[in-house]
């Protein structure tokens, strides 16, 4: 089974290019934020080792208080590695049975944080999203009820696009669907041919 990474700045568009692999040729595509997410409300490991790090402000009937946490690790890098670091690795082993039970030729590994979380070495090969930045930032704040500064925030956490794209094997540019959607189908072609 080969395992391809999917990666890319916030507001890349990222779940975006997952769905056109998923939609069109019926790639398997593991969203690790939305696992992850997942797990934070699914596992009792989890759930106890966040209470204990964040206080019991942490949930909030029984879901994840998702503000009350971004604003704890907004500009606290030692709180976000704290938090990295007691969901990464239950991700990376649900992602591994993930994969398990997969028939496909390969699977889509779609991560915002692919590097900097090291899963980068559960790829054999890698495709970086990318997207000019005030494409980006108008995106982000259509989508998410946030500010420029929180953008800024995350950014400066996560590696530039020029470092995912020198560790990559392909590199899409989400500048228009039709542009991206044919990018897509080329990389899915060039993959199946490395395959055989």
């Amino acid at each position: 089974m080969i395992v391809v990474g999917l990666t890319g700045g916030i507001g890349s568009g990222k779940s975006t290019v997952a769905k056109a692999f998923h939609d069109a040729f019926g790639v398997p595509t593991y969203i690790s934020d939305d696992e992850a997410k997942l797990l934070m409300v699914t596992s009792p490991e989890i759930k106890s080792e966040l209470i204990i790090l964040f206080g019991a402000n942490a949930y909030q009937d029984n879901a994840l208080n998702k503000p009350f946490i971004s604003n704890a690790i907004f500009n606290n890098k030692d709180l976000l590695k704290q938090m990295n670091a007691i969901v990464h690795p239950r991700v990376s082993a649900h992602f591994k049975t993930w994969v398990n039970n997969q028939e496909a030729p390969y699977v889509l590994k779609e991560s915002a944080i692919l590097f900097e979380s090291h899963a980068d070495v559960l790829c054999n090969q890698i495709i970086t999203v990318t997207l000019d930045k005030v494409t980006k930032m108008e995106r982000l704040l259509k989508r998410d009820e946030t500010t420029i500064e929180k953008i800024e925030s995350i950014m400066k956490q996560q590696w530039t696009d020029a470092m995912r794209i020198a560790k990559s094997d392909y590199v899409i540019v989400n500048d228009t669907m039709a542009h991206m959607k044919q990018q897509v189908e080329d990389i899915h072609t060039t993959i199946l041919n490395k395959i055989k």
